[in-house]
C-alpha cells in the first residue's frame, strides 16, 4: 500500500494545502494506524540567558494568545490547530517545554528566569522553510529563578553558580614569538599584556566580574585557542586588546572590530559540526544545527556591536579614534558564535603619541577605565539595546 501510494505522489503535484505532514497522514490511514489532528510539528530555540528566540513549526496559520499567569512559565494557546503531546529540554532561559491539545494547543515554556516577551509573530513559508512558524522573543528580566520554583531542576543557572558575577575574557594580542607590530620602542605584544593585565584589576576591583586572560605573560597562544579559552570559561564578553600600525605615521586614533558577515558565514562553517552548544539542545539533525547555530550568532553579532557602540562612546573623551571607529572584520578571535566580542586596536603603535600614551601607565589607566565603565554600562542595560531584529 505504502509503494503504491509512493508511486501515486510521484505521478501528481501535491497542490493547495497538502502539506508533507498531511501527505504522512494518509499513509498512516493506508496502513490502519491512529493520526493525531495535524498542527504544531516542532519547537526550537536559539539564543542565551539573556534573550531567548522560540520557533514553534506549524503546518498551517494559526492565531496565538498567551495565556495564565505563572510567572515561572509562558504559555502560548494557538487557535486551530491540535498537538500531539510533546515535550523537550529548552535552550537559554527555557529549562523545558510540552504541547498539546487539540483545536487550540498549547505550548508550554518552563522558565529559568523571569521574563517579558519581547515580541511575537507568525512567519507563513517561504525562502525555503515549508512550514509557518510562530516565533517568540523572550528577554530576561531578573535573576534566576529558585530551584523550589522550578520543579524537578537538578542544576542551578549559571547566574546562580556565578553569584551574580560576568564573566570577561580579556585578550592580550600576540605574545611570545609572535611580537605584534612594531614601534619606535616597543613591541604590540607589551603594550597589549600590560593593558589586558590593568584592565583585569580594575575590573575585578568592582567584585562584578570574574576576568579570566586568555595569557598573564610573554607566552605565545594560538587564535583558536583564544576562542576556546572564551566558551570555555562560558563568557559573557570577550575583549580582545591590540595595537594598529600603518606606513603613515601620522595616523592616530582607536577603533573597535566587530565579526563581519563573511566572519559569520566562516564560524557557520566552522562551528556547525562541532558541539558548540550542549547536545541535548541541538539533537542530531544537522539542519536543526545550522538553524540553532544561526540564530545565537545573529543574536551574538547584534550584542557584539550593541557593545562596540558602548565602547567607543566611553572612551572617546580620553582616546582619540579614527574616522568610522567602528569596522567589521573576520578576524578569527570574534568567531565564537555564542559570546559578544570585540577587538580594540587601542591606538596605532606606529603613531609616536599613540604608543607615549599606550606605554604611559596614568594614560593606559584613563584608557582602561574608559573599557571598564563601557562594561558596567553594557551589563546594567543586560543588552537590552541589542537589536532583535536580525535573528530568523
Amino acid at each position: 500500500m505504502v509503494g503504491g501510494f509512493k508511486a501515486f505522489l510521484q505521478s501528481r503535484r501535491v497542490r493547495g494545502g497538502l502539506t508533507a505532514v498531511a501527505v504522512f497522514g494518509l499513509m498512516l490511514a493506508g496502513q490502519g494506524l491512529a493520526w493525531s489532528a495535524p498542527g504544531v510539528v516542532k519547537v526550537r530555540f536559539g539564543g542565551d540567558q539573556r534573550v531567548t528566540r522560540v520557533v514553534v513549526e506549524l503546518d498551517r496559520s494559526a492565531t496565538g494568545k498567551l495565556v495564565g499567569d505563572d510567572p515561572s512559565k509562558v504559555v502560548l494557546a494557538l487557535s486551530g490547530v491540535g498537538s500531539e503531546t510533546m515535550t523537550g529540554r529548552g535552550q537559554g532561559l527555557v529549562r523545558e517545554w510540552s504541547s498539546g491539545g487539540s483545536g487550540a494547543a498549547k505550548v508550554k515554556l518552563t522558565l529559568n528566569r523571569p521574563v517579558t516577551v519581547r515580541r511575537r509573530f507568525l512567519l507563513p513559508p517561504g525562502d525555503g522553510v515549508a512550514v509557518y512558524r510562530y516565533v517568540i522573543d523572550l528577554e530576561a528580566t531578573g535573576e534566576a529563578l529558585p530551584v523550589a520554583a522550578r520543579p524537578g531542576a537538578p542544576l542551578q543557572t549559571r547566574s546562580a553558580q556565578r553569584h551574580g558575577r560576568r564573566v570577561i575574557v580579556v585578550d592580550a594580542g600576540h605574545g611570545g614569538h609572535d611580537p605584534g607590530a612594531e614601534g619606535a620602542s616597543h613591541h604590540e605584544k607589551a603594550l597589549t599584556l600590560a593593558a589586558a593585565r590593568a584592565l583585569k584589576v580594575r575590573l575585578e576591583r568592582t567584585g562584578r566580574y570574574t576576568v579570566v586572560l586568555t595569557r598573564g605573560d610573554d607566552t605565545y597562544v594560538g587564535l583558536e585557542r583564544r576562542v576556546a579559552i572564551a566558551r570555555q570559561a562560558d563568557a559573557d564578553l570577550f575583549i580582545s586588546l591590540h595595537a594598529d600600525s600603518v606606513a603613515d605615521p601620522s595616523l592616530r586614533g582607536a577603533s573597535v572590530y566587530t565579526l563581519s558577515e563573511r566572519g559569520a558565514e566562516r564560524a557557520a562553517r566552522r562551528f556547525a559540526g562541532e558541539n558548540w552548544a550542549p547536545a541535548d539542545a541541538l539533537g542530531r539533525d544537522p539542519v536543526v544545527t545550522r538553524i540553532l547555530l544561526d540564530l545565537t550568532q545573529r543574536a551574538t553579532t547584534n550584542r557584539s556591536a550593541v557593545f562596540a557602540k558602548v565602547l567607543l562612546d566611553s572612551i572617546a573623551d580620553d582616546t582619540p579614534l579614527v574616522n568610522r571607529s567602528h569596522r567589521d572584520a573576520g578576524f578569527a578571535v570574534l568567531l565564537a558564535p555564542d559570546v559578544p566580542a570585540v577587538l580594540l586596536e587601542m591606538g596605532f603603535i606606529t603613531n609616536p603619541q599613540d604608543e607615549r600614551a599606550l606605554a604611559d601607565p596614568r594614560r593606559r589607566e584613563r584608557l582602561v577605565d574608559g573599557i571598564a565603565d563601557a562594561v558596567d554600562a553594557y551589563f546594567s542595560d543586560g543588552g537590552r539595546s541589542a537589536n532583535l531584529s536580525g535573528l530568523p
